[in-house]
């Protein structure tokens, strides 16, 4: 690949990262306001069932004092009462309270009195990413690529038998699916939960009770079982709040994928992406990014370049939240029409361009599901295929195809043949990248050169149109998003001087000196992270 083209497609990333930071300073979000609370220790609902940091937003929205923010706000109220954000909060939410009675006070006065809290907060997740790594000093995690495989009963009891399950019979990544339309919700449901239609709601609870059930696979099987679950949506950065708090090891967090398939505002999804991806940077969680959807609705040997170029914007944006390359989990997929000729060959070419562009990223690549027929066994051998090519070209995170997946949800034993299929093909072919050099010239090189080059074309216009009128121009996946529209306009605040959000700028402090240190990510510290020999 011309490392010229590559280094033009990331300067252009770069300026349309720094396009939408301009766009979103001076904003904040009401779930940005909510996470600042639950980081703060607010936590449990009042006696109708409302979350108490949602209690804590709507009363800064209800009495205009959205732009104080919740850090200032909590303090004054801190101040009057001398009581803690979290009994500060529950007694607002029994009405003893209200937010907008208690008497300012001076912004450094507030600063000092949420100190402690602040550092509490923030050693509460480093609390949890010293267990997780821990952990997985004494059971080391499996060779990449990992397999990667998903639960989604609706109940998180039930939940916790099949990743158990699953964990034993050889995975390596469990997925909780999150409940159809949670990313709409705008709050975050408190406790655990029995009922979820296409998977099981996403709660701090249930976290906590999928945690502790791998940690039992973790120490029976003696390899690492890692946890993922969903920071995107109109709660992002409260919900990787919570995957924070209880040791979660990926969320799955896009910058633009909110927008395009789910319509949350721009501006909103751009906020609180940043905000999410702090955190999950702060505690080592690994994200993973969305760009194999735009194959769902768009032609993937035509739009190939859109994948591309979503991937050097992802990585520039959550750059820009200090997060190290060793946790952008950068996403594509196996998805061109298995009846094209040479339709491999380009498969091929596009995951050995994305490993080779992006070489310390954990790539996640997604398997076959558009052209699945309800054929099972053409559906099984195109999982195979795609296997082939994840261990061909050395990717990281394989999120596993299941032979049914056109025909019904997966059975258990469904999943077990396709850890099956692909633990065999891992063990048969594990050197087989050492072994391979591509022909210059051939059809897999120009096919990479190709889509490479249509990248470049795509990120110089996206950097003169700016990432939002790109989006209103359906750049992406062939949908069209306004600027102004989409769900969660309403929860966009414009801040005051006296807004501030401590929490963002002591991770600021405390990622620069990580990443001026060297340090690896928590969960990368084994050698199975990154292009290595033993794999």
């Amino acid at each position: 690949l011309d490392q010229g083209i590559i280094d033009a497609c990331s300067a252009a990333a770069q300026s349309i990262a720094e396009g939408v930071q301009r766009a979103i300073e001076g904003r904040s979000t009401v779930s940005v306001e909510r996470s600042i609370a639950r980081l703060l220790g607010i936590d449990g609902v009042d006696e109708d069932g409302v979350p108490l940091p949602n209690v804590i937003s709507d009363q800064l929205q209800d009495y205009g004092i959205q732009s104080d923010g919740a850090a200032y706000r909590i303090a004054c109220g801190m101040a009057a009462t001398g009581m803690s954000p979290a009994d500060l909060a529950s007694a607002i939410g029994r009405g003893e309270h209200l937010l907008a009675d208690f008497p300012e006070i001076g912004a450094e006065e507030a600063r000092l009195l949420l100190e402690p809290y602040v550092s509490a907060g923030l050693d509460r997740m480093d609390e949890a990413r010293d267990r997780r790594r821990n952990l997985r000093e004494r059971n080391p995690a499996g060779l990449q690529p990992w397999l990667y495989v998903i639960v989604a009963t609706g109940n998180i009891y039930e939940d916790t038998v099949q990743a158990q399950a699953a964990a034993e019979q050889g995975a390596d990544i469990i997925a909780v699916i999150r409940s159809t339309a949670q990313s709409l919700l705008d709050y975050l449901p408190y406790g655990p939960t029995t009922e979820g239609f296409g998977g099981t709601f996403a709660t701090q609870e249930n976290f906590r009770i999928m945690r502790n059930a791998l940690n039992e696979s973790i120490e029976k099987t003696g390899r690492y079982v890692q946890l993922v679950n969903y920071a995107s949506g109109l709660c992002m950065p409260e919900i990787a709040v919570s995957g924070a708090f209880e040791g979660l090891d990926m969320m799955l967090n896009d910058a633009i994928y909110g927008i395009l398939f789910r319509d949350i505002n721009m501006r909103r999804t751009f906020i609180d992406q940043h905000f999410s991806r702090m955190i999950n940077a702060y505690a080592d969680i690994i994200i993973n990014t969305g760009e194999d959807n735009y194959l769902t609705t768009a032609d993937a040997v035509e739009e190939a370049h859109t994948v591309l170029a979503s991937q050097f914007i992802n990585r520039a944006l959550a750059r820009r939240s200090l997060m190290p390359d060793g946790l952008m989990g950068l996403g594509h997929a196996f998805e061109i029409d298995p009846d094209i000729e040479d339709g491999f060959l380009m498969e091929v070419a596009q995951a050995q361009m994305v490993r080779q562009i992006f070489p310390d990223s954990p790539i996640k690549y997604m398997p076959p599901t558009k052209h699945m027929s309800g054929n099972i066994f053409k559906g099984h051998l195109m999982d195979g295929m795609f296997n082939l090519a994840s261990i061909l070209t050395d990717q990281s995170i394989q999120l596993l195809g299941m032979l049914t997946e056109a025909v019904h949800t997966p059975f258990l034993h469904d999943r077990a043949l396709a850890i099956e299929n692909a633990r065999h093909i891992f063990t048969s072919a594990r050197h087989l990248s050492e072994e391979i050099s591509f022909t210059p010239g051939g059809r897999i090189q120009k096919r990479a050169e190709q889509v490479l080059s249509e990248t470049r074309a795509m990120l110089e216009t996206v950097e003169v149109e700016g990432l939002m009128k790109a989006l209103e121009n359906s750049r992406f996946a062939g949908i069209s998003r306004s600027e102004g529209g989409g769900k969660g306009a309403d929860g966009v605040i414009i801040v005051g001087e006296r807004w501030f959000n401590p929490f963002a700028e002591e991770m600021e402090m405390r990622l620069k000196r990580r990443n001026a240190g060297g340090e690896s990510p928590a969960l990368a510290a084994d050698d199975s992270l990154g292009v290595s020999d033993e794999r």
